[in-house]
């Protein structure tokens, strides 16, 4: 991609009422737009890293069974009737013209619950998994910490259902070592505690992944001999010990929740009578799990924790481009050997930024730290005397000359 032709331009300035520093980082590298509080518009360069997290997403929930589904945003109101939902604060409700009141989904056990009911009956269809990527919608007041805290938000929800409480307890676990897979990939996985939290009416604990950032909102409770956490919302039912190995050296973060897993157990399908027979024809109950994680806000997280003063440092797997290619002089021999570089790298498949655009060399740079594409490659008359490129990795200070006719082997080790 041409960074000439590129929609949505690099920035030095944000809303006014942008507090927060994902928002500003995303605003001025041209990843996102504000729309209003809460409510943000993707552009290209958000789109791909979006794209980046989704693929992340699929294969990790693919590799424990998940099976992709994609259901309505738009939902029935008998259906959150019937599990006590239907007036809780986040739903967005809808009066159409249709004499009928929706909401628009926040959550999906009303949905797949029911939907899992009109194929499954027998004990032989147990157990099984469905995900989707979604756009949900929750009446947020506390919208003010950029997408870390959406009105309308990108989300994986994952509903799983099983035939007992163990065969329940074995997938969660499967679950839980899939999310610590996908916060490694994201580049948090050093950051990340898995976190004991609130399980609500129908279980002790849910578990939730808590990242650890100034900029959360929740204050975590570290067990450095396990590596696990407790949310300070359940440190009362603990007394102030950790759950794994009682140990009371404890000590405080705070944190921002990127992903949750939740034993449900019967809880949404009660309601819609959900029941299986078993071998010896005997009516059972149907036990659930619920697993999320909200793509736009790993975003966020990432830009507040992946950061220095200059802008993003994006990890490999969920940078927009694998390269930047940065042309600096208006010569023709730089120009050229720029476009020969640029068409070298498409062929190999490499996915390139190319920054051929008419301005100098200090906005160039400092728009390439911004951005925070992982390698960047410099083309000058400086190195082109040299017979050479300038390579610097973003997250390195330093950059090294490579020759050019060693830039493939180069790449090909580094990439």
């Amino acid at each position: 991609m041409k960074q000439s032709k590129l929609f949505g331009k690099t920035t030095y300035e944000v809303p006014k009422d942008e507090v927060s520093k994902n928002a500003q980082l995303l605003i001025r590298g041209g990843f996102v737009d504000k729309l209003m509080a809460g409510v943000y518009y993707y552009l290209p360069l958000g789109r791909c890293v979006l794209s980046k997290i989704e693929n992340i997403i699929r294969e990790e929930m693919n590799a424990v069974g998940g099976q992709e589904i994609l259901m309505s945003a738009l939902q029935k109101k008998e259906d959150w009737v019937k599990t006590g939902r239907w007036d809780v604060d986040v739903m967005m409700k809808i009066e159409s013209n249709l004499d009928k009141e929706f909401g628009l989904g926040w959550s999906h056990e009303e949905a797949v619950t029911p939907l899992a009911q009109k194929y499954v009956k027998s004990y032989k269809d147990f157990p099984f998994s469905l995900y989707q990527i979604q756009t949900k919608f929750r009446s947020e007041k506390r919208a003010k910490s950029g997408i870390l805290r959406g009105r309308e938000f990108l989300m994986k929800d994952m509903y799983s259902f099983h035939t007992s409480v163990e065969d329940l307890d074995k997938f969660y676990l499967e679950a839980k070592e899939a999310y610590f897979k996908v916060f490694e990939r994201a580049g948090l996985r050093d950051k990340t505690y898995y976190t004991y939290a609130s399980g609500g009416d129908f279980c002790k604990y849910s578990h939730e992944y808590q990242t650890l950032t100034e900029a959360g909102e929740d204050h975590i409770h570290i067990c450095d001999k396990c590596g696990i956490a407790i949310n300070e919302e359940v440190m009362g039912d603990l007394e102030r010990k950790c759950p794994e190995c009682g140990s009371s050296e404890l000590r405080e973060e705070k944190a921002i929740e990127t992903g949750n897993i939740f034993k449900l157990m019967n809880r949404y399908t009660d309601p819609f009578n959900f029941k299986f027979q078993d071998s010896d024809g005997q009516e059972k109950n149907v036990m659930m799990g619920c697993y999320g994680i909200g793509l736009s806000r790993l975003m966020g997280t990432v830009a507040e924790v992946l950061s220095d003063e200059k802008g993003i440092v994006w990890p490999k797997e969920l940078a927009p481009y694998q390269v930047h290619l940065v042309s600096l002089g208006n010569g023709d021999e730089v120009k050229t050997k720029a476009e020969e570089i640029y068409k070298s790298l498409q062929e190999q498949k490499i996915e390139v930024l190319f920054d051929d655009r008419e301005e100098s060399a200090g906005v160039k740079l400092k728009d390439s730290d911004l951005i925070g594409i992982p390698l960047r490659i410099v083309v000058s008359a400086k190195t082109l005397d040299k017979n050479a490129v300038e390579i610097k990795k973003r997250s390195e200070e330093n950059f090294e000359i490579v020759e050019t006719d060693k830039l493939q082997e180069y790449l090909a080790e580094n990439l």
